[in-house]
């Protein structure tokens, strides 16, 4: 291949251009560029050609129309050796060198007072073209779309003179993902801004991800790992929490913290929930923070060990001190920390504290993700919210104005809970928490047995089921622990004898006509 001669640059993120620009100048390339790059290079005291001056067509359009020309594109992807000809015909030069990265959609976007027409304004089209163009033709064509590849290629060239293909190859294929994830950005904000409604799933799933953290590995260490963001950067969720300290973040505190964020974020009063292995081991709401902790962390202590533990009001130094005297923590979350949290949190230095600022409930159109072998599974967010007016009393008790609330509160709590989940509650606290189990009347029992654990006494507690019972042994065993109210979603073939058991022990039964299965 031929050494570089000429360059056209054209950048958004312009961290070290000058002096990548500078290091190609004295390998003799030719410097192109155009509005302000070009002007960046030139204040470097760099000689610099205007892309107008090799088209012959000034930029118009507010410099919509700028490198949307044949010159451009056929330097770009004029194929040595076979396209010669009709280059030299029509007065093109081949461009061996382009940089460019796009007009910086996401951020703009991101920022809470960006207009629909500084969004627009944003989309990048001329470079996005330029980079399929050179990407395509990288068997003669060098392209960069990241700083972080500048100093690479200025090895290579002062070694060689040229870029080898491997890496030119490689270059190509970030270039492209480069211009896909960009792409994928702008059809996620068009469709978040015109809020779609599909009667059924796009059939074309675009995804806007780009990797925000290396993981050192994944649930074990053989396994490699990594963070992407997914979709607009968005407060109030884990991709986009920062940490103020604390050791590297792993695969799993990060799912776990997930957890325990999403559970907290659906209590209006001060809340605290403990999460173990992706489980809430201890959830409750009180009028403080503090008291919220000291019930959460009573309803297993010792699962709560090493446990993450999120909270939905700023962390105040007299809970954060609390918590480091009562238990080891791996991780903390908050929406941000009071004056006062981060002097106690500092001394322990290891724990990972991470804030992720105010929340206003899920973003439309938010989905989850999981994958299978060969395919990927995506659902809407299960975030339907129980109308209490909409419940049904299945027994012929209704429960207490008292026994409602804990029945709202553990029907919440349950959602967080893997399947089958069954969640014990008292005074907007849990008591015992059964999760995972193959069989739904085992997690009635182990939550029995949480409690008694705990030394916390069952009985005037309330139950939530977090899909219907198939037989009436779960009421049975729960009227023996002394629950007095369940809510669960109905729809068995056996309800009629499930609540025919409440009747016959006294409890009140609800149903909410909705499952919550979580695997």
């Amino acid at each position: 291949m031929p050494g570089i001669k000429r360059a056209l640059i054209s950048v958004s993120d312009k961290a070290g251009v000058a002096d990548f620009a500078r290091g190609l100048a004295g390998l003799g390339v030719e410097l192109v560029s155009t509005g302000g790059t070009a002007a960046v290079l030139r204040q470097a005291g760099l000689d610099v050609r205007d892309v107008a001056e090799l088209t012959g067509f000034p930029e118009i359009m507010d410099g919509r129309v700028k490198t949307l020309h044949p010159v451009i594109h056929g330097g770009l992807l004029g194929r040595r050796g076979a396209d010669d000809e009709v280059m030299a015909t029509h007065g093109i030069a081949p461009i061996d060198l382009l940089v460019v990265n796009l007009y910086p959609f996401r951020e703009t976007v991101a920022q809470p007072d960006c207009t629909p027409e500084d969004a627009i304004e944003n989309i990048d089209i001329g470079g996005p073209a330029m980079l399929r163009a050179a990407a395509k033709n990288h068997d003669a064509v060098t392209v960069i779309v990241e700083p972080d590849d500048y100093d690479a290629v200025l090895t290579a060239l002062r070694a060689a003179r040229e870029v080898p293909f491997e890496m030119r190859l490689k270059l190509a294929a970030k270039a492209f993902a480069h211009v896909a994830t960009y792409d994928a950005a702008v059809a996620h904000w068009l469709g978040w801004r015109s809020e779609m409604d599909y009667a059924e799933m796009p059939d074309d799933l675009v995804l806007p991800t780009r990797k925000i953290m290396q993981l050192r590995y994944g649930e074990n260490p053989h396994q490699r790992a990594a963070v992407y963001s997914l979709g607009l950067p968005r407060k109030g969720t884990i991709g986009h929490a920062q940490q103020l300290q604390g050791k590297e973040l792993s695969y799993n505190n990060l799912l776990d913290a997930d957890a325990a964020l999403e559970c907290v974020k659906q209590f209006a009063q001060p809340a605290c929930v403990i999460v173990k292995h992706a489980n809430p081991c201890g959830v409750a709401s009180a009028d403080s923070l503090l008291e919220a902790y000291r019930q959460a962390y009573t309803t297993d202590p010792v699962s709560a060990f090493g446990g993450i533990i999120a909270v939905n009001r700023p962390l105040d130094g007299g809970t954060a001190e609390n918590i480091l005297k009562r238990q080891f923590v791996e991780v903390l979350v908050a929406p941000a920390l009071a004056p006062g949290a981060a002097e106690v949190l500092a001394s322990k230095p290891n724990i990972r504290v991470l804030v992720t600022g105010n929340w206003n409930g899920n973003p439309i159109g938010t989905v989850q993700l999981r994958s299978i072998g060969g395919a990927l599974l995506v659902q809407d967010v299960d975030d339907s919210e129980l109308d209490p007016a909409q419940l049904q009393v299945g027994s012929r008790r209704a429960p207490t104005e008292r026994e409602l609330k804990d029945l709202l509160f553990a029907w919440k709590v349950v959602r967080f809970v893997k399947s089958n989940a069954i969640v014990f509650c008292k005074d907007t606290a849990t008591i015992g928490i059964g999760a995972g189990q193959m069989s739904r009347i085992y997690s009635t029992r182990i939550a029995a047995i949480k409690a008694a654990d705990a030394g916390l006494a069952v009985k005037g507690s309330v139950m939530a089921s977090d899909a219907f019972f198939p037989f009436r042994d779960n009421v049975d065993a729960a009227a023996e622990q002394g629950i007095t109210a369940i809510i669960q979603p109905g729809g068995s073939m056996r309800d009629a004898e499930v609540i025919k058991a409440a009747d016959e022990h006294g409890l009140a039964m609800v149903l909410t006509g909705v499952r919550h299965f979580r695997h």
